[in-house]
């Protein structure tokens, strides 16, 4: 990433280890990763830290995606939400787009993709 602005990121994910290396690849392209394995635990982050953009997986147990944005623009409307998931289809993208989502990748994708999207979200511009 480019530009002087630290990203400050949080990934809500139920698969750690997933959300672990994402982390981890964030991290070594300057952006600093936060995760949270379920909603409740995304909340409380948030409440207590500043964020710039979060990726949300949309089936998590509990809280799912959609409610989790929700609560997310609730709290902190102006930042963007990206909605991952394995389990697509048009009805959970319309519903996450309804509520706010800045943008939804399907599991699997393209990590430089997803680094487009967040750097689009920051209005930063990405080094190739």
């Amino acid at each position: 990433m480019t530009g002087n602005k630290e990203i400050r990121l949080l990934i809500v994910d139920d698969e750690t280890g997933f959300a672990d290396v994402l982390c981890k690849r964030m991290e070594r392209r300057g952006i600093n990763a936060s995760s949270a394995s379920s909603g409740e635990e995304a909340v409380r982050i948030l409440r207590n830290h500043d964020f710039d953009v979060a990726i949300v997986d949309l089936k998590l147990e509990g809280m799912d995606g959609v409610e989790i944005l929700k609560v997310f623009k609730l709290l902190v409307p102006q930042m963007p939400v990206i909605m991952l998931t394995g389990h697509g289809c048009e009805v959970a993208r319309a519903a996450c787009i309804k509520n706010g989502a800045a943008g939804y990748l399907s599991k699997p994708f393209d990590f430089n993709t997803l680094l487009d999207m967040i750097s689009q979200q920051v209005g930063l511009e990405r080094a190739s």
